[in-house]
């Protein structure tokens, strides 16, 4: 028995060594071994989502954006004294799309509102506002001294 088969020493350490001449983890088993694969699985739909968010809200916050510059032009527009379908078309110009424009005067004040679907599922689907008001020209000089 010099070569040390059927030795029952040999036959051990060969088991013990596990797979691939790996030594077995602290359970006995192999060790980590797929761990890789399944936290990516877990990781990449997470952050497919994240990145899908942030992109819905730069979009949501750049037609915000237009809705308050749309509002300002209309308002810019009615102060000026131009017919009300040149208001409408000049807050639309500027608005996102699908928007709706309301224009009209309280007193010495233009005002003129724009609102803007998001789209999105469910409660990501929301409407942005956006108002602006401009004292009417034909107003200006007319107080006495």
């Amino acid at each position: 028995m010099a070569s040390g088969r059927g030795h029952p020493r040999g036959r051990k350490r060969r088991r013990q060594q596990g797979l691939y001449g790996r030594q077995p983890g602290p359970g006995g088993g192999i060790g980590d071994r797929g761990a890789v694969t399944a936290e990516a699985a877990v990781v990449i739909p997470v952050l497919v989502a994240f990145v899908m968010a942030l992109l819905w809200a730069l979009m949501a916050a750049s037609d915000q954006i237009r809705c308050v510059d749309a509002a300002r032009a209309g308002a810019r527009a009615a102060a000026r004294s131009e017919p009300e379908a040149a208001v409408r078309e000049a807050a639309r110009a500027a608005a996102p799309h699908g928007a709706r424009v309301e224009v009209g005067r309280a007193g010495d004040l233009w005002r003129v509102r724009v609102e803007a679907p998001t789209p999105g599922p469910g409660v990501l689907a929301l409407t942005l506002r956006a108002e602006a008001a401009a004292l009417a020209e034909d107003t200006v000089g007319d107080a006495g001294p």
